[in-house]
């Protein structure tokens, strides 16, 4: 009987030079299989690479700030307020201007009083709400100035709304368009202050509120705060003020805010007792007075 299913079956060489064969097969796709790992791998270093070298260049680029002209009546950073509250006149500061600081009376019977103030500080708002009305009559009487210096150091404690930011901007432009109603519009923002890492007032708020200050010129302060104009001086005018020695006084570092001279000299008392801080101006202007009047000689 014929078994018609049955082949031959493959010799032994047969089958080793098969063997060999797929044994190549398998080496070259594992050839292929390895270049194309170290190709994805390159790649993709690369691109990590790439990655870091953008966060990098966007961190120069962003710490690297283009220079940004000063509002005007804010030579010094800040703005003084003399008598009858009105603005002392300068010009904006030109970029890459050194501020000009503001020279104290010479003859020491006009007391300086000035703050480094961030509008969304609570502590700062304790201090203005306390000594507000004290502030404002020296100022109008014309035995004080008042030097208000905004600065952002709580930009990012907003929710993302930069608040900070904002109201010192919005300062700004009064300052710039509107210098004698800035004092009524900065009493205004501690008034209304809103809380610390709140999203703060809206830009419809901050401009209805110089409006109420009888601000002048508000279609140009409504766009400057809109247009976020003096940001980029906002943030200068912070970088200064807490790496610079302060002037006019022997403070080297920058404390925190409110930050507060009277004279020159630091006030470090309560910032909720008007009382212990009318005692420290009247004893600041006591001593500036007796080092800056000579003693008389007695006659022979």
């Amino acid at each position: 009987m014929s078994n018609a299913g049955s082949g031959s079956r493959p010799s032994k060489n047969a089958r080793r030079e098969a063997a060999r064969e797929k044994a190549r097969a398998l080496r070259e796709a594992q050839k292929k299989k390895d270049r194309r790992n170290r190709v994805l791998l390159q790649g993709g270093i690369g691109v990590a690479v790439l990655a870091v070298l953008a966060i990098v260049a966007f961190v120069i680029v962003t710490s690297i700030r283009p220079p940004a002209s000063g509002p005007k009546n804010m030579a010094s950073d800040g703005i003084v307020i003399g008598k009858g509250l009105k603005a002392i006149p300068t010009a904006a500061l030109s970029p890459n201007a050194s501020p000009v600081p503001s020279i104290p009376d010479s003859t020491a019977s006009v007391v300086n009083i000035r703050t480094y103030i961030d509008y969304l500080c609570p502590y700062c708002g304790q201090f203005e709400k306390t000594n507000a009305k004290q502030l404002a009559d020296l100022a109008k009487s014309g035995a004080g100035t008042i030097e208000v210096h905004p600065i952002a150091l709580l930009t990012s404690h907003s929710q993302g709304t930069k608040y900070s930011q904002r109201a010192a901007n919005a300062a700004a432009c009064v300052a710039n368009y509107s210098p004698d109603q800035f004092y009524a519009f900065h009493i205004s923002l501690f008034e209304n202050q809103p809380q610390e890492n709140s999203a703060g007032l809206t830009s419809k708020k901050l401009k209805d509120m110089v409006k109420a200050a009888g601000a002048k010129n508000l279609s140009s302060i409504d766009s400057c705060i809109d247009d976020g104009k003096f940001n980029g001086w906002v943030q200068s005018a912070t970088d200064r003020a807490i790496s610079d020695p302060i002037p006019n006084s022997d403070l080297k570092k920058f404390t925190g805010t409110p930050t507060v001279l009277v004279n020159g000299k630091q006030y470090t008392g309560s910032l909720t007792s008007s009382k212990e801080f009318a005692a420290f101006v009247l004893q600041a202007s006591s001593d500036t007075y007796s080092t800056s009047t000579p003693t008389p000689t007695p006659a022979p």
